[in-house]
């Protein structure tokens, strides 16, 4: 009788113990595009909470802008960013750090046509209405698109727009193409067609990408956490880029990704060909992460040429984190 009173006195501690530890757990809210990408898979298992011990919120956000804002207000610790918004809070001052790369945008990103708008090119583009979130990668890709065909941005109607109402526009006729990520851009394709992708114009000179940033003072108090949670996103990845033939329609992982996003199962294959995954390991190893502060830069002075900012900083180099990757590799 003594043992069993003992057991249950311990298994009552335990279990205060663990509800205590869930009750101390630190919220943290994660902002995301909520595109069809690895990480929604592990999103939805859970395993960034258990890496890091944090009770994480998923925050969707329709755009950059919308990001730079949360993180400047302190709403939001770590999200995701595009780099031209990246280029932009950088520029401006935000408090964060780009510390490991999501994915490089291909035609995951690109310029689709509306059928019948007599648009086949970008000299095309001339008096045309082209839909784009402004301030985004979407949107400095296309300025680079069109400073390339010698246009001026000015020759074309852009149209500042979220892709919720991109799609609505479309639907309405009420634009002649847009630039616009995934999933949106498959279900405008059904009634249009590519033109270019941000692909060709990071040939160009205009490279683009969606990153993880941190707030600064978060990461230096949170350095374990969050090298837990690059390790976790990494891991996510290489599931992803080690198994790319099995990830089809009827799989698990594609469901998973559909039930969290909303995008069709059969279309995420295809968009998830559009982006390309750099393994952390490539990220440190060739530079991407040493190079980023050098991109930074090169896109605030494109942006502030064409008049999207007024200043740009003196240093880009500070707005990158190279410690939380690297630890998470150890």
């Amino acid at each position: 009788m003594f043992r069993q009173t003992i057991a249950l006195l311990s298994a009552i501690t335990v279990a205060i113990v663990s509800l205590t530890s869930l009750a101390m757990a630190q919220t943290v809210i994660i902002g995301h595009f909520g595109s069809p990408t690895p990480m929604q898979v592990a999103a939805a298992e859970k395993r960034f909470s258990k890496a890091t011990g944090w009770d994480i919120e998923w925050r969707k956000f329709a755009a950059g802008t919308d990001v730079i804002a949360a993180m400047a207000s302190g709403d939001i610790k770590v999200a995701e960013l595009g780099s031209s918004p990246l280029a932009i809070a950088a520029s401006q001052g935000v408090n964060l750090q780009l510390f490991m790369l999501a994915q490089v945008l291909g035609e995951a990103e690109s310029l689709i046509a509306r059928n019948g708008s007599g648009i086949n090119s970008l000299q095309d583009l001339k008096g045309k209405r082209i839909a784009v979130p402004v301030g985004s990668t979407a949107h400095f890709s296309l300025m680079g698109a069109v400073q390339k065909v010698g246009l001026m941005e000015t020759d074309v109607k852009i149209i500042n727009m979220p892709p919720d109402q991109i799609a609505a526009a479309w639907q309405q006729n009420a634009i002649d193409g847009a630039f616009i990520w995934q999933p949106v851009q498959s279900e405008i394709l059904k009634t249009g067609k590519r033109i270019i992708g941000a692909d060709k114009t990071a040939e160009w000179g205009f490279p683009t990408f969606d990153g993880w940033v941190v707030n600064k003072d978060f990461a230096a108090a949170n350095g374990k956490a969050m090298a837990a949670f690059a390790k976790t996103m990494d891991e996510a990845n290489h599931v992803y880029l080690n198994n790319m033939a099995k990830w089809t329609s009827d799989s698990a992982p594609i469901k998973a990704i559909a039930r969290v996003t909303g995008a069709d199962p059969q279309q995420i294959p295809t968009i998830l060909e559009g982006f390309t995954f750099i393994k952390l390991s490539d990220q440190v190893a060739d530079k991407w992460l040493a190079n980023a502060g050098k991109t930074m830069q090169a896109t605030s002075e494109f942006l502030k040429a064409a008049g999207r900012i007024d200043k740009t900083a003196d240093d880009y180099g500070v707005f990158v984190n190279q410690s939380i990757s690297k630890q998470a590799l150890r």
